[in-house]
């Protein structure tokens, strides 16, 4: 099975294709340019450097969310046009839990953190395991809240993500020795791990139609809005 899997979840561009046990490309974007400016070439680049033609592709897959809600709709948006174009599956992956399946091995909780702005964080905790085995559900919500839900787990925490590096402070204040920060290599999102978990999902593909972006809280528009009316979004 070849899978092509896109993420633009966060801040970077992430582009994998993988054939099999094989990842054939990787390749990781940061730039001040917008994602929708990168994406369709870093694909082109991943065909190209391959030799693999848009039809070859078995399984189209983008990283569905949390994580910013512009740069999500690019990705998912791209993905279920790539399937249409070719009459192939698409798959939603979900971004917390590509972040721990690229955090390598851990034997304690994984704990995948992005800054969800306004002072919250999406976050999780997981097990080992491939997929990863979930310890706490996805939530959005103050990181103090949260690393109180992690010390119950009573384990060894590794932090992943990019809200890992930015609440460094806290986290050490909060465990000392017994939380580690990733280290940059592995902190983010690997569109490789994406495209594995992608085949591992297979059989949960869907028409390009069904495609749904993930969001853990309503888009900030829509927050403000419902703030101005008393209401809860």
């Amino acid at each position: 099975m070849r899978v092509l899997a896109v993420d633009t979840s966060g801040p970077a561009v992430g582009v994998a294709l993988l054939e099999g046990d094989r990842l054939l490309f990787e390749c990781s974007l940061t730039h001040e340019r917008t994602h929708s400016v990168w994406l369709m070439p870093a694909v082109e680049q991943a065909l190209r450097q391959t030799e693999r033609r848009l039809g070859d592709i078995d399984l189209f897959a983008a990283v569905a969310g949390p994580g910013s809600f512009t740069g999500v709709r690019i990705g998912v948006a791209t993905v279920k046009s790539l399937a249409q174009v070719t009459g192939k599956p698409c798959i939603g992956i979900h971004a917390l839990e590509a972040l721990a399946a690229g955090a390598g091995e851990f034997s304690g909780a994984v704990c995948p953190l992005l800054d969800a702005r306004a002072g919250q964080v999406y976050a999780a905790a997981f097990g080992p395991g491939l997929p990863p085995r979930r310890l706490l559900p996805d939530a959005a919500l103050p990181l103090a809240e949260f690393l109180e839900r992690a010390a119950e787990l009573d384990a060894p925490l590794l932090f992943t993500g990019d809200g890992a590096p930015i609440f460094a402070g806290a986290i050490a204040e909060r465990f000392g020795d017994a939380a580690r920060i990733a280290p940059p290599h592995l902190c983010g999102l690997r569109a490789g791990a994406a495209a594995v978990l992608a085949r591992e999902a297979a059989g949960s593909a869907v028409a390009y139609g069904a495609l749904r972006p993930l969001y853990l809280r309503a888009p900030q528009a829509e927050r403000e809005r419902a703030a101005r009316r008393g209401e809860r979004p």
